[in-house]
């Protein structure tokens, strides 16, 4: 039997539109089993969702200090701004009440989860699952819900019960939809951003005494001031390079929560002595451990930051900035 020449070209053509569609990042394509698992990673009150794996209070104590104590406190207490994990019990019903781990929350399935999900801030989802048990295990203890030997797992994490549990009700407010308008609508082109909203994430204690680039703050006194800069070496001008000039846009979004307050053994911009044997590795070497993630003896740099939707050139660039202000 033969077949038609029409039934040949729609066959090419759909055969052709779908590798089409499938973009650069494999959008269009049907995701994988491991696609989906790499999203797959919440997990529900009843404990459905933990992985295999466990540790400790004990293991997590000397997590908790090198990971996640420079903004939560070495007891929970919070730096700055940071939230607060752990008291506030009989605060809720105050007029100042303390939502934290040990107080409020009413799962300890969502403390697994976000720490997983989010934590440490500068380098989401490079914690193991020991990791997380063991860093869970010890939040849970410096709220008084578990003792200083929980072992930590699928199990015995599933069964932990939080104070706040019986405080909290389903919702059984019907959804309602609402019509969005689409006519007399406002020119997108026309709009003007007069401010952002900042704050959001404390990340202004991280600037104190950061020794942050000459430049960064364009020789502007009062926010060298709030920063803990000295205004005088801020009103020292550094001069850019290209690269370096489009780079600094880079690092404000992306690299200065650790790199002006040296998170992770990150070397601080403009801390000449930290960045000298750095530098002399060669450019090359600083950009390809800035591309790809660097974990050595003096600390840890995750690939791009964390930050996955940069480019390879703008990691360059910022890494042209950091240097070129670091001399």
């Amino acid at each position: 039997m033969f077949k038609s020449p029409r039934f040949l070209v729609v066959a090419a053509v759909l055969a052709l539109s779908g590798m089409a569609s499938a973009g650069p990042l494999g959008i269009g394509s049907t995701a994988t089993a491991e696609m989906i698992a790499g999203w797959d990673i919440d997990v529900r009150p009843d404990g459905m969702g933990l992985p295999n794996g466990e540790g400790s209070v004990a293991e997590g104590e000397g997590l908790y200090e090198a990971k996640c104590a420079s903004c939560h406190g070495l007891f929970g207490e919070g730096e700055g701004r940071w939230p607060v994990l752990a008291g506030g019990e009989g605060t809720l019903d105050t007029l100042h009440p303390e939502k934290t781990v040990g107080s409020y929350w009413p799962y300890a399935s969502t403390l697994w989860d976000y720490i997983y999900r989010a934590m440490p801030y500068p380098a989401p989802q490079s914690l193991s699952h020991e990791e997380v048990y063991s860093i869970a295990a010890y939040v849970l203890y410096l709220n008084d819900i578990v003792g200083d030997d929980f072992v930590s797992n699928k199990d015995t994490f599933a069964e932990v019960k939080m104070p706040n549990e019986e405080n909290f009700f389903i919702d059984n407010r019907p959804d309602v939809k609402n019509e969005r308008c689409f006519k007399k609508c406002a020119d997108p082109s026309k709009f003007e951003i007069v401010t952002t909203i900042n704050g959001v994430t404390p990340t202004g204690h991280f600037k104190e005494d950061s020794g942050v680039a000459a430049n960064h703050y364009d020789g502007n006194p009062s926010a060298a001031s709030e920063a803990g800069i000295s205004t005088e070496k801020n009103m020292t001008k550094v001069a850019l390079s290209e690269g370096a000039t489009l780079g600094r846009g880079v690092y404000d979004e992306a690299c200065q929560t650790c790199h002006n307050s040296g998170i992770a053994g990150a070397p601080k911009v403009g801390d000449v002595a930290g960045w000298v044997d750095r530098i002399g590795q060669g450019m090359d070497t600083l950009n390809d451990h800035a591309i790809n993630g660097y974990q050595g003896a003096n600390g840890v740099m995750p690939a791009k930051g964390g930050n996955m939707a940069l480019s390879d050139d703008d990691v360059v660039n910022a890494v042209a900035f950091m240097v070129e202000s670091s001399r």
